[in-house]
């Protein structure tokens, strides 16, 4: 493949799914650390789990712990002065990316979201998901909670994850670049930014794709991919690799559900398998290809997530990985989905573009996308932790172009 990517051998992969797994091991391992926990999250809510990790965060720093959390400006609008003092007393350094006021109470920054959902624990243990810091991620939250996954990555692509979220934090001591080996997998870390790596995670999607011999798994939250992706889909198909679709039914965003149906049609033509995920909204951002290729990450596979948000997915070639997530992705297709039938899709399929139209946004919709204002975001220190940190309102040139 040409996709650039950094394949490290000597890795261990753990798929974890929803917030039951992922918290669990998550807080296990900040308890653990000794020297550094780096943390990216779109959305940290001042709620059960996210007062849980505040505590947990807090406890950390007071022992010695450096301890540095970034938080999207749009998904984590305001914290209490209670929260941030708590953090700040304790050591932690809690920064927001792209902080903006509200307009009638409307937060209005949908555009260019640090959208990473990224934790590093002393350079060796690394989590890389869709899953945030928020108690909707729990099934006791209740019909609304969400799907999801993250995968917990020990060895040298843990390095790679430290590395590339350590680089936002300059004015932090460099706790080390390398990670000893930790098992069979190869991983490799892919970004999307606006500035290099713009079509990065597409790009490897697209790759492996085309390159699938017997079999394609996508199961994804909000699915309204380019002319091209879905072009190499359909080619796929006719070649006759299995090609499964998993798509919100239970949708969070019922525009992601419209958008998508509206490609029903002619995936199904091709013969492109389509399952509608039905007890609560899907939120996953999870791909396999053959026995032996998965993909776990924060990028929706739709304008927002490949043209404007910065977004991290791990890659993985590893067979035990990729059967437990096959194995995973099968029970919830038995259990909660329903499957698509061509003849059961009403004409247009709620959308109220004819065909040729609708191609031709699809085809140009990421370069339009692409154009919308990349104004330089700030990253703002919320919670100083008394070190050098940059000065409240800093450029930080790592988040706008990387």
């Amino acid at each position: 493949m040409r996709t650039g990517l950094s394949w490290r051998d000597g890795n261990c992969a753990r798929l974890l799914e929803n917030g039951e797994e992922f918290f669990a091991r998550a807080f296990e391992a900040i308890d653990a650390a000794r020297e550094e926990i780096l943390l990216e999250t779109f959305i940290l809510f001042e709620d059960a789990v996210g007062r849980e990790l505040h505590g947990r965060l807090a406890a950390a720093a007071r022992r010695g712990v450096r301890v540095d959390v970034l938080v999207d400006g749009y998904g984590s609008p305001r914290f209490s002065p209670d929260f941030l003092a708590g953090l700040a007393e304790a050591g932690v350094r809690l920064r927001t990316f792209d902080p903006h006021r509200t307009l009638l109470g409307l937060r209005l920054h949908i555009f260019r979201r640090m959208h990473r959902k990224l934790l590093v624990v002393d350079g060796r243990v690394a989590f890389c998901g869709g899953i945030n810091f928020s108690a909707d991620h729990l099934d006791s939250f209740g019909p609304r909670s969400k799907q999801d996954y993250s995968v917990e990555l020990a060895g040298p692509v843990a390095a790679d994850i430290r590395a590339f979220v350590a680089d936002g934090v300059a004015s932090r001591a460099d706790a080390g670049g390398h990670a000893p080996a930790a098992g069979g997998a190869q991983a490799a870390l892919a970004l999307r930014d606006n500035h290099r790596h713009s079509t990065g995670i597409e790009r490897v999607y697209r790759e492996a794709i085309r390159a699938a011999r017997s079999e394609i798994v996508i199961a994804n939250a909000y699915f309204f991919p380019g002319y091209g992706f879905l072009r190499d889909l359909r080619h796929a198909a006719r070649r006759g690799v299995k090609v499964t679709l998993i798509v919100q039914g239970e949708p969070d965003m019922p525009i992601a559900m419209i958008a998508a149906r509206s490609l029903y049609r002619d995936l199904l033509r091709e013969g492109v398998c389509i399952h509608e995920y039905g007890r609560r909204p899907f939120h996953g951002k999870v791909a396999l290809i053959d026995d032996d290729w998965a993909t776990v990450g924060s990028s929706n596979l739709d304008p927002l997530s490949l043209s404007l948000n910065l977004e991290a997915n791990v890659f993985i070639r590893d067979r035990d990985f990729n059967a437990e997530l096959r194995a995973r992705l099968e029970r919830l297709r038995r259990r909660h989905c329903r499957t698509i039938e061509a003849d059961g899709l009403p004409a247009r399929a709620g959308w109220p573009l004819p065909g040729p139209l609708l191609y031709h946004v699809l085809r140009r919709f990421p370069a339009w996308a692409g154009l919308l204002p990349a104004h330089a975001q700030k990253v703002v220190v919320l919670a100083p932790c008394g070190d050098t940190s940059p000065p409240d309102g800093a450029d930080d040139s790592r988040m706008a172009d990387a």
